[in-house]
């Protein structure tokens, strides 16, 4: 009597199937990180450059231009007294008058934002530096605020909140509330500078001005966005 043997083929179709799919996420997942730590120059260079040329801005950031990484991680950029390293503030307007204030600017959706004219923690509260003015009172009341990518903005996160800063444009409103006195102050000019630039600083005492400083392209250190406004008549 014959006996007969039957064989199943095993396939591996399944397998190979599921190597592709780990093979392909790897590779996707590589680029993701590749394409994050990179964007803050691909979105300079595809997004803001258009943008601030359109705005006549200047922005002189040179092609070979070499970066100190060591130098850039050994500062707190959460400390507005590292962001221009070569700035000592006067002291000559003395105490400031109000130890906080609010902002709000429309146009980038924020809205009674908190200032502190007392300490320059960024992570907390907007800062207005010391040794410049308060909005209302004749001189430039330098302000800074935190950046970070545009995807990332949160209005109400101060490590964000000036992320879409570089929406602004000649003419766009900023808002502040000082001691319950509101006053309005219009964007005039816009520049991008180095950090070893502290002519933002200057008092100039024929009107009241305004200053917001963060850092540029969004994402980096490397440069400051600077966007001067002139009070205005509400």
């Amino acid at each position: 009597m014959s006996k007969y043997y039957f064989y199943r083929k095993t396939s591996r179709k399944p397998f190979k199937k599921w190597f592709r799919v780990l093979s392909f996420g790897i590779i996707f997942l590589g680029f993701t990180i590749v394409l994050y730590v990179f964007s803050p120059l691909i979105l300079w260079q595809i997004y803001f450059v258009p943008i601030f040329a359109s705005q006549n801005i200047t922005t002189p950031i040179p092609k070979n231009q070499v970066v100190n990484q060591d130098a850039l991680l050994d500062k707190d950029y959460t400390n507005a007294k590292n962001w221009f390293p070569n700035f000592n503030p006067s002291l000559a307007l003395g105490k400031p008058k109000v130890s906080s204030y609010t902002l709000s600017i429309p146009k980038i959706r924020i809205k009674d934002a908190y200032v502190s004219t007392t300490d320059l923690d960024l992570r907390k509260h907007l800062v207005n530096y010391q040794g410049t003015s308060i909005p209302g009172d004749f001189g430039n009341a330098v302000i800074f605020g935190h950046s970070t990518l545009p995807q990332l903005y949160n209005p109400k996160d101060y490590k964000t909140i000036f992320a879409n800063a570089y929406k602004l444009e000649i003419g766009d409103n900023i808002y502040s509330i000082v001691n319950g006195v509101t006053y309005l102050h219009k964007v005039y000019n816009i520049t991008v500078v180095s950090p070893n630039d502290s002519s933002l600083f200057t008092q100039n005492y024929d009107n009241s001005y305004l200053t917001l400083v963060t850092c540029t392209p969004p994402g980096t250190v490397w440069k400051r966005l600077v966007i001067k406004a002139r009070l205005s008549n509400i």
